[in-house]
Parts: structure tokens; sequence; C-alpha cells
């Protein structure tokens, strides 16, 4: 606003309000002994109004702009509703705080899990359960945590055993009871991982569940100092067969040994560099372990089977016995091996040698700590 016109409506203002307040026409003060008669009422001027208007006038003139102007646009316009309830609302509050910008959170890389086993098939007592990973796991802990087994409904007392896989597996996680399954039993585990930490930058990305059973309790005890085999199912002796174990050079491992596998024929050879090599397909083979022992026929040595031990480890029967022992037997029977000629017991990695690992042991978790 111009200066000289802001004075000019000062002025204006200033008289109308002492014109106001000095108007000597304005009634006197009430008086009760010189009150006056009655007569009609006095009409009083206002001056107040025209004084108001030739202000504004003055200031027309002067200004030579509208009236609005003179009124202050310049003070823009009024803030929207929005706008004013938002400063209002504002108004006292806490300025908002600002924090570091955080770093970009990694996808976690996904580990998946498989199964050896399959629903609804029927294993031996000795066979342990067996996780299959993509990717090593760095951490088991979430894992234990998840995963839940049943024997026909209620809870094990087991635990997970982390070792390097045989089977071209990143690792693998063997799970067992302190003792064998119980027989003729259901076993059902829930494996409900996907999403959960595998170890630091790891994460499942798979759920799975399984349902297996027990069938009848075969375990067979091998003896080397008479070269028989006692084989039993449900606590019952059923058979005893003559035998021949590993020679001097080559003997059969000590320990708990479970059935892997039954292939009729097996193709047999011998290992690079040894003194009488063969390549031979074996009838009604059992194998035993990873690095090559079998129950299994072997005409061929028929005269010192149940006298002396003379195979390249693996357990020698006669024809007939191995093609009974090859329809008697189920993947996860179990076969204990003593007098041997050796101290070595078949190692836990060799197949599935768990039962060979105390139980102390095997409860500490092996690769990865439970």
């Amino acid at each position: 606003m111009n200066p000289d016109v802001g004075k000019v409506l000062r002025d204006a203002l200033d008289a109308a309000a002492t014109g106001a307040v000095d108007d000597a026409r304005r009634p006197p003060p009430f008086d009760p002994l010189h009150t006056p008669r009655p007569g009609p009422p006095r009409r009083r001027r206002n001056w107040v109004a025209p004084l108001l208007a030739a202000a504004a006038v003055v200031l027309v003139v002067l200004a030579g702009v509208s009236v609005v102007h003179v009124f202050g646009t310049d003070r823009g316009q009024p803030a929207a509703a929005s706008d004013r309830a938002s400063s209002i609302s504002s108004a006292g509050s806490t300025p908002p705080t600002t924090t570091p910008s955080s770093k970009p959170v990694v996808p976690a890389k996904p580990v998946h899990v498989s199964l050896f086993q399959g629903d609804g098939q029927t294993y031996g007592i000795g066979m342990p359960l067996i996780a299959q990973f993509d990717k090593k796991v760095t951490d088991a802990h979430a894992f234990n945590q998840a995963v839940t087994v049943k024997v026909n409904g209620q809870p094990v007392q087991g635990a997970w055993f982390w070792v390097t896989s045989s089977s071209g597996y990143a690792m693998e996680a063997h799970y067992r009871p302190q003792q064998y399954w119980p027989a003729h039993s259901k076993i059902e585990m829930a494996m409900p991982i996907k999403g959960i930490s595998a170890g630091k930058g790891l994460a499942f990305d798979d759920s799975l569940t399984l349902q297996i059973n027990t069938g009848a309790a075969h375990v067979s005890t091998v003896d080397g100092s008479t070269e028989k085999m006692s084989v039993t199912s449900d606590g019952k002796s059923v058979r005893s067969l003559p035998v021949s174990l590993g020679q001097a050079s080559t003997p059969t491992y000590l320990g708990t040994k479970v059935v892997m596998a039954k292939t009729n024929p097996q193709l047999m050879v011998s290992a690079p560099g040894e003194a009488n090599p063969y390549s031979l397909k074996v009838p009604w083979s059992v194998r035993l372990t990873n690095s090559g022992e079998f129950v299994h026929a072997a005409a061929w040595n028929t005269g010192n089977i149940g006298s002396r031990s003379t195979s390249h480890g693996c357990t020698n029967l006669t024809v007939t016995d191995a093609q009974w022992f090859y329809n008697f037997s189920q993947i996860g029977d179990v076969v204990t091996y003593a007098n041997t000629g050796t101290q070595v017991a078949m190692p836990s990695w060799d197949g599935f040698g768990d039962w060979n690992v105390p139980w102390t042991q095997w409860q500490a978790g092996n690769l990865l700590k439970n």
C-alpha cells in the first residue's frame, strides 16, 4: 500500500472516531433535580458514516486503485480448508524426526529340501529319515524347532545328524530315535520350514510332510568267529545261514549296517590296480554300504562258505540262501557284524551307518549343532 494513502485513511478514521466521542449533541448525564419535561424524542444525526464514506472516496481518488486493493489483497488469499486444518493440527506438534536411510534388504538365497523316502512306503526298523538339501545349511536351530516326528501319533524323542551327502546333494540330515523304530508302526513327519532361516542369508523354500510305515523287525547278526548269520523277525529266530566274510586284507566292517538297496543282478567291478581284477554280474545282491559291501550269492566260493573268510569284504552266501535272504529283506532292515578280523566299524557316512554313532554324539548334530 502507498504510504500517503495509508496516512489519509488513518487520519479519516481518527477524525470519525473523535467526532463520535466528542459529539456535543449527545444527551447530558442524568440529573434527578433537573429532569426536563417529557416531550417527543429528538433525532440525533450520525456523523460516523459520512466521515468513513468521505475517507473512502479520498483514498480512491488518491490511489487510483480499486477499493479491493485498498483493503490489502497483498496479504494473500485465505488458505484452503484442508490447508488450514493441516496447519492447525500440526501446531505445537513435535517436528518429525528423520532417520538415516537403511541398506537395501538382500533377499535370502533359497534352500530346497527333498526327502529320500516316499509316502506310503514300508521300511525296516533301522531306516533313518533322510532330508536332502541343494545348498549347505549353516544353522539348524530353526529347522530343528519346526520339524516334528511322531510314531503312531505320539511324539518321538529323536535327533537330526547333519552329514555330507554321498548322493550328489550339498548336504543331508538323518533323523533317528535312540533305539530302532518300533515294528509295524506308522511314522509321520511334518516339515513346515518354508520361509524360515537356514543360516545367515539363507531360507528354506519349501515345506514337506511324510508318512511311512515300518514292517516286521528284521534283525540279522553275523559272527565272523562262527561264519554264520542268524536271522530274526519280530524277535523270533527265522534262519541260520553259513557265510564267508572278508579276508584279512579286505576285512568286513564291524558294527550295525542297514539294508540300502536290492539288485538282481548287481554289476561288481574290482578296484583299480587290484591284483586279481574282476567284473561280474552278481545275483541276489543286498547292498549294505556305499563303498561296496553286499550280502550276495557267491557260487564261485561255495567251498569256503561257512568255514573261512575269503571274500573282498562282502558277505558270501550260497545261491539258495542268497535268494531267500534277498526276498526276505526290506530296505531299512538291520544287519550287525562282530568278530570280522578288524577293529574298524562301518563309518556313519558310508551308507546308513547311523546306528554306529553313540547317542550323545548323535544328539549333538555333527556338522551343525542341534
